[in-house]
């Protein structure tokens, strides 16, 4: 299981957990209660570590779905014999009070299976293994099937064939006609809780229903944009969305741990936390792909968590846990193999300790996004995003480690300075409605240093092109960033330099985009594949350029490698063409969003 493709999964959410099914039918990761909690199913990162397998027997040819405009997930199996269907949902619940998506949301996987022609014969295996794969739970019988027992947490598997036990595991093959349906659930408990209500095979069906009625009408509230790419956009707001935690409105950067950059590599990370920056980046391209109503829970939870740490001249941690955890200490799990023997393992991640002053910058971005979805500010937000452009002006001369988190020693990037000024940019047009006019004067005298120290400091004659970091002539695809923050024109002199020398020499024979220069000393052992994101900021500037056709192909390039539903990881191998890294990835979508959006607006703005 652990070497299947990454691409080949299908990511499903209730908006506090996550999970991943594979083509073939197979559970191979699942979190629960939480997206950062230990997995119970986890052999997308070593066999041993537990799946929910169901599916037929006997070889099929297979296709997927997601049920329209919902994360619900529909797999058709095409045998010899006949043809099955299994429908699999993290149910969002009922919604008596009108709750936000995901609010009421039971902690339940739903698996159905249909067989929709002919004769099938179905298998059907069980082997929860809490704890990322450590505990091999007892399992006792219940009136309708098995429960795990042992260790802090209970999975109550319900299942409508018999099935037999051993060493850990339930496992049942039975014959499905025409007509015919089986509907199994797990449930998620804690271990010292009564057993959970069983859900009857009705009860089954109408919370997959509710789960896919909440997510079109989710969507159809929210979902408006018409331009190129529209199924993409909202599909990506979807995904967006069900990486967001909905009890705070933190979102998390992926669904997963560990899912390497490169095969066999060790650039392995744990994604399944809110990093502010890539937080603010969803919430501003879900402005595109969704008017999120959720941006004053997202501000809340920043307050709520981060408020602190800018008091007396502090620097705001650049990520944090989904319920405003501060320690992430980062561990490696040496009983794991990882994906494709890609080792080690991580859990949490020692780029909390880093110092990345761009954070401001994508903060108060997407606040003045999302200003009227926001609404009135209390007194302690305003005072929190006074503070971010008081430390974006305070902080902007010193070394950092950067948007890419180097682990090697800090540098003075080009991106954190921009950002410092895109803080200062923001929190000028929002003086009045942060109450914070008097700071204006001082906000615009440093935002002036920060612009000439880029434009002079920034731009390398040798390179013939913004650079990396001050004084550097190794190229960097943030800087493209400079351009999408309207920090420059795309059509600028310098910026055409800059876009050109990034094609040239910082993409891959598909055309997709490097972050940066292999040589680069980041601190780190190997090497990575393409990145997404960075593929997709290029499509952007060349619509910002005016370059609609340029633009396009840049896109479609940046969309090839996407899996059978829609779906981005991180990375692109360069020789293989397959995707890398954690899954789904946040900063892919935005990156499409983000892109499409830009596409959509210069193809209007050249209509005669």
């Amino acid at each position: 299981m652990s070497h299947h493709p990454i691409g080949e999964h299908a990511f499903l959410s209730d908006l506090h957990s996550a999970a991943l099914v594979d083509r073939d039918g197979t559970v191979d990761w699942l979190c629960f209660p939480r997206f950062d909690s230990a997995s119970v199913f986890g052999a997308l990162l070593d066999d041993t570590a537990g799946e929910w397998r169901l599916g037929p027997r006997q070889q099929a040819d297979i296709s997927r779905r997601y049920l329209d405009r919902s994360l619900a997930l529909e797999t058709t199996f095409t045998t010899r014999g006949g043809t099955v269907t299994v429908t699999d949902a993290l149910t969002l619940g009922e919604d008596p009070g009108g709750h936000l998506l995901g609010r009421d949301a039971p902690h339940t996987l739903i698996r159905i299976a249909r067989c929709v022609e002919g004769e099938v014969g179905m298998q059907m295996s069980f082997r929860p293994r809490p704890e990322y794969g450590l505990a091999v739970p007892l399992l006792r019988r219940t009136e309708t099937g098995v429960a795990t027992w042992g260790g802090p947490d209970q999975l109550t598997l319900s299942t409508p064939v018999p099935v037999e036990t051993s060493d850990g595991q339930a496992t049942a093959t039975w014959m499905m006609a025409a007509g015919q349906e089986a509907c199994f659930t797990v449930q998620w408990t804690r271990s010292w809780e009564n057993d959970p209500e069983v859900w009857t095979a009705e009860t089954v069906r109408q919370q997959l229903q509710m789960t896919v009625e909440r997510w079109q009408a989710w969507s159809r509230q929210h979902q408006a944009y018409d331009g190129p790419w529209s199924d993409l956009v909202h599909l990506s707001g979807r995904v967006l969305q069900g990486l967001t935690f909905e009890p705070t409105g933190a979102v998390v950067a992926a669904a997963t741990t560990s899912l390497p950059e490169s095969v066999g590599g060790e650039r392995n990370w744990d994604y399944r936390y809110a990093w502010v920056r890539d937080a603010s980046l969803t919430m501003n391209a879900l402005w595109v792909a969704a008017c999120p109503d959720e941006a004053d829970a997202f501000l809340r939870w920043m307050v709520g968590s981060a408020a602190a740490d800018l008091r007396d001249g502090g620097q705001l941690q650049i990520m944090y846990g989904v319920g405003g955890e501060h320690d992430l200490t980062e561990r490696e799990l040496t009983h794991l193999r990882g994906w494709r023997d890609s080792r080690p393992v991580r859990v949490g991640n020692a780029a909390w300790g880093q110092r990345q002053f761009d954070v401001f910058g994508e903060l108060l971005d997407a606040t003045h996004r999302l200003r009227e979805q926001i609404g009135d500010l209390d007194q302690p937000s305003r005072r929190f995003l006074t503070d971010c452009a008081d430390a974006a002006a305070q902080w902007w001369p010193e070394p950092d480690q950067g948007i890419w988190e180097m682990r090697s020693p800090p540098q003075h990037f080009l991106y954190s300075k921009l950002m410092c000024w895109v803080a200062l940019d923001r929190a000028i047009d929002l003086a009045s409605w942060l109450d914070a006019d008097d700071k204006v004067a001082g906000w615009e005298q440093v935002r002036e240093q920060i612009r000439d120290a880029i434009l002079s400091d920034g731009w390398n004659e040798r390179a013939g092109a913004f650079t990396q970091s001050f004084g550097s002539e190794v190229l960097d695809a943030s800087a493209l960033m400079l351009a999408i923050t309207g920090f420059l024109p795309a059509g600028d002199q310098r910026m055409q330099a800059t876009i050109a020398a990034i094609e040239e020499h910082l993409t891959d024979q598909r055309g997709l985009v490097y972050r940066y220069e292999h040589a680069t000393d980041d601190g780190q052992e190997g090497r990575e594949g393409t990145f997404l994101l960075c593929s997709f900021w290029l499509a952007h500037c060349h619509a910002l350029a005016g370059d609609v056709a340029r633009a396009r192909d840049v896109f479609e390039r940046a969309i090839a490698p996407r899996n059978d539903l829609g779906l981005l990881a991180e990375q692109v191998d360069p020789t293989s063409g397959e995707l890398l890294g954690n899954f789904p990835q946040a900063f892919s979508h935005v990156g499409l969003v983000n892109a499409a959006w830009a596409i959509s607006r210069a193809e209007r703005e050249n209509r005669p």
